[in-house]
C-alpha cells in the first residue's frame, strides 16, 4: 500500500510543478448561432489559442440553440460564454470577450512583455 500511496503523491507533485508552457488546456466556447458576437468571440479565442497555446488545447464550440441541454447542465446564463475547463481552476469568462487582455487574464495567461 505504501509504493501506491507514493506513486499518487509523485503524480499529484509532478502536476504542481508543471509550468504554464506544459499545461493543456481544455476550453468550451458557448455561443447562439452565426450571431456577430458569436463569429467574434470564437475569432479572439481561436486567435488567442494559436497564439499562446499551440497544439495545447482543445476548444469545443457549442451552439446553445443546437444543444440546449448542453447549456442547462453548465448552467451557462448568457453568451458567449468561455468555460475553461483545464487546467484548474475552472474559470468562465462571460460577455464581451473582444477585451484580449481580460480573456488572457481569465486563462491565466499573461501578456508577452
Amino acid at each position: 500500500m505504501k509504493s501506491n500511496d507514493s506513486n499518487t503523491t509523485e503524480a499529484f507533485e509532478m502536476m504542481l510543478t508543471k509550468s504554464p508552457a506544459e499545461e493543456h488546456y481544455v476550453l468550451r466556447l458557448y455561443v447562439t448561432g452565426m450571431t456577430p458576437r458569436s463569429t467574434e468571440a470564437f475569432a479572439t479565442i481561436k486567435a488567442i489559442c494559436d497564439e499562446r497555446l499551440q497544439g495545447r488545447y482543445e476548444l469545443e464550440v457549442i451552439d446553445i440553440y443546437q444543444h440546449p441541454q448542453l447549456a442547462i447542465d453548465e448552467q451557462i446564463i448568457a453568451v458567449p460564454t468561455l468555460v475553461k475547463k483545464l487546467p484548474a481552476p475552472l474559470r468562465r469568462l462571460v460577455g464581451d470577450l473582444s477585451n484580449e487582455d481580460r480573456v488572457l487574464l481569465g486563462l491565466d495567461l499573461r501578456r508577452k512583455p
